[in-house]
């Protein structure tokens, strides 16, 4: 079994990857692998409604000159599919909406690619804003038919500065038991 996590934050080692990382240590302890894919850096483009996804039917979005298509073949062949984005004013960043819109599209396109997968939703915030984004991202993952685990808590860590995050007590333990409930869910959903 594999989980990808896709981190939208512009900062490639920052409070989102930290938080990612949490979830990966419990999933590691059950011997699912794990891949973190960080966005930082990689300028994208959103769904340019083209909608040849439907026509070509091939599992790829027509805009070839980013990394998007590559995030679709992992999130295709992964079980399980983590969404991570810092709070940019009240909600994800530009780069991970963009996976969803274009994803989404390709997903719904093949045939619900994503379908029955299991899907989490993290957000790292500083203060205010973090439960819209959390929506944003559950969002995705209810309309692609997947399954979402739940928490001790809403998967939100706060913290500012790189780092910052890690003295969250109540959000790293959040991580923590929501790696451990994805990793029982993906073991019953394989099952």
């Amino acid at each position: 079994m594999k989980v990808v996590a896709f981190s939208g934050s512009a900062r490639k080692d920052g409070n989102t990857a930290s938080l990612v990382s949490h979830v990966f240590e419990e999933l590691a302890r059950e011997g699912i692998e794990t891949e973190l894919v960080q966005l930082a850096g990689e300028r994208v483009r959103g769904c340019i409604a083209c909608y040849k996804c439907f026509s070509s039917k091939d599992g790829t979005c027509a805009v070839k000159d980013d990394c998007i298509n590559d995030c679709i073949a992992k999130m295709t062949t992964a079980d399980g599919i983590i969404l991570a984005s810092p709070t940019y004013f009240a909600d994800i960043t530009t780069e991970i909406k963009a996976l969803i819109d274009r994803g989404g599209m390709v997903g719904r396109a093949n045939g619900h690619l994503y379908k029955r997968k299991v899907g989490a939703g993290i957000v790292a915030v500083r203060r205010a804003g973090a439960i819209h984004a959390f929506d944003s991202l559950n969002h995705f993952f209810l309309i692609s038919q997947m399954i979402v685990p739940g928490s001790v808590y809403w998967n939100i860590g706060i913290g500012r500065e790189i780092g910052e995050v890690e003295r969250d007590e109540e959000g790293v333990q959040t991580m923590r038991t929501l790696g451990e409930n994805m990793a029982w869910l993906l073991k019953r959903v394989a099952g």
